[in-house]
């Protein structure tokens, strides 16, 4: 054996610092597992535990306050309209005195007010009822009431029918797409009921309107009533 094929054996082999690891001829990195120590893991499980009391402890500081105050059970807000006090302050403008349907706590008004009609000419007195089945119905009253106007307070709606309400019929119109209204004409001024409540509900509000136009006087025509040009 030559002295050059001595030297080449594998005993005699080294590896190469570029060598990949676990290449032939390079030795396996040893495998280091860290190691806590048992008092450092103690600690570390101390500190879980400490936070989980702290929680625990600020849930039941906190119950208590949420319990003696639980959120309030209501239907909504619902405005404090005084119907009547703001139909007598418009009568004076109005030419004629406005309707304040007597409907208890049934109805709930949620606005009232006087429209001087600028823009269409027909100067009116509205009211927005919440009915007990949480619906609406819109009442409108003018005494300057023309065909153009009432067919868009009743959005264009066909004549269906007729409803009789506090002894007096009214004219329905219904355009099958949610939305009716019932009108009527009587002692001067022209009444409609439009919105999206049922018919019963329409008739309860519509009695309660036709007693309020039979307690006041018939309406006149006021020139405050009319629009300035």
């Amino acid at each position: 054996m030559s002295e050059t094929q001595d030297k080449s054996t594998p005993e005699t082999q080294t590896a190469s610092p570029d060598s990949p690891a676990g290449a032939p001829g390079t030795p396996d990195a040893p495998v280091v597992k860290p190691i806590i120590r048992a008092a450092a893991a103690k600690r570390a499980n101390a500190s879980v535990i400490g936070m989980i009391i702290a929680l625990v402890v600020s849930v039941a500081a906190f119950l208590p306050i949420v319990l003696m105050n639980p959120s309030p059970k209501t239907d909504g807000y619902r405005p404090n309209v005084n119907v009547s006090a703001v139909a007598q302050n418009a009568a004076g403008v109005a030419g004629f005195t406005p309707v304040a349907p007597g409907t208890g706590d049934t109805f709930s008004a949620n606005y009232a007010r006087w429209e001087s009609g600028t823009a269409n000419g027909v100067p009116t007195w509205e009211v927005g009822y919440l009915t007990p089945k949480e619906s609406f119905i819109g009442l409108v009253q003018t005494a300057r009431a023309n065909p153009t106007w009432l067919l868009q307070q009743t959005k264009n709606a066909p004549v269906t029918g007729s409803r009789k309400a506090g002894g007096l019929d009214w004219e329905l119109r219904d355009a099958g797409k949610g939305e009716k209204s019932m009108v009527l004409t009587h002692k001067g001024t022209t009444v409609v009921l439009t919105g999206t409540a049922q018919l019963d509900e329409f008739a309860v509000l519509a009695d309660a309107v036709v007693k309020s136009l039979e307690s006041n006087p018939a309406a006149t025509v006021s020139p405050s009533a009319t629009p300035s040009p």
